[in-house]
């Protein structure tokens, strides 16, 4: 069974919440979010924001709470092999009541079908509240380009199709 170490990030002003499914073996090793090179997690989200991608876990977590983005991952332990959601097993979800006891979460957004699959089994009926399926960011989902990502993502959380003027 692998645990998750990582803490959410979240505070008050938090708007929107953006869930995973679990971190990959390169994100625990490095402590944070989205942490393999390969996938395009950060580099989208600042497009979706027009922004510059934040390189360093500091980074990263400043740029969420200046964009109001509180961030997780549906679950909080599971039996996995390396990185491969699909052999995800023995899940046990997340406890999102300190995110939505802190911040006015008015959106909840899934990174993938994974974490939509988790959500809507474990979260969705407690909650009361569905989640936006967006297109996985992992390069596993090469099917998307990461233009394409930009574009779906955008519309999903600012509701706008073309790019914000930086």
């Amino acid at each position: 069974m692998v645990v998750h170490p990582i803490a959410p990030v979240f505070d008050e002003n938090s708007r929107i919440l953006i869930l995973g499914s679990f971190p990959s073996v390169k994100s625990r090793e490095e402590m944070f979010f989205y942490g393999h090179p390969q996938n395009r997690f950060w580099r989208v989200l600042a497009a979706v924001f027009g922004a510059q991608t934040p390189e360093t876990p500091e980074e990263k977590r400043a740029f969420l709470l200046s964009h109001g983005v509180a961030l997780w991952d549906v679950l909080a332990s599971c039996e996995i092999e390396g990185s491969a959601d699909r052999s995800i097993k023995n899940a046990v979800p997340n406890d999102l009541s300190p995110i939505f006891k802190t911040a006015k979460i008015y959106q909840v957004f899934v990174n993938g079908k994974t974490a939509e699959k988790y959500y809507n089994k474990y979260m969705k009926k407690t909650l009361g509240r569905a989640a936006v399926c967006l297109p996985s960011t992992s390069p596993a989902n090469a099917a998307w380009s990461v233009e394409r990502l930009v574009k779906a993502w955008r519309a999903a959380i600012t509701g706008e199709d073309e790019a914000p003027i930086m």
